[in-house]
């Protein structure tokens, strides 16, 4: 799904604990993906959503469509155009499988 927005594979880090990390790598950003180093359950955020900046309305499409292709849940309205008291985003919110609020948006100029 990363793929869709032009992100490369992952720099795959090795803790000294022994927990593996995954960074993602892309613009000014990161997305980082890691086994808990407390060593707790690995659980979803609740009120949370990780976001991802699109090039495109056609980018925020296919983020969805890849997500839901590979376990992804529709949450939300379908992807679309929002209007909102921070001007007019394109918007799509999926749940990933392990229940991650997921959104890729674009800020039409």
């Amino acid at each position: 799904m990363l793929a869709v927005l032009g992100v490369g594979a992952p720099l795959r880090n090795d803790a000294k604990t022994g927990h593996t990390r995954l960074f993602y790598r892309h613009d000014a950003g990161t997305f980082c993906v890691s086994q808990p180093i407390n060593n707790d359950t690995a659980t979803c955020a609740n009120g949370g959503t990780i976001g991802f900046k699109c090039d495109s309305l056609q980018q925020v499409q296919k983020f969805h469509d890849v997500a839901v292709a590979h376990g992804g849940t529709l949450i939300e309205a379908p992807p679309g155009l929002r209007e909102s008291p921070m001007g007019a985003l394109h918007l799509a919110y999926v749940r990933d499988p392990d229940g991650n609020k997921l959104c890729a948006l674009h800020r039409p100029v």
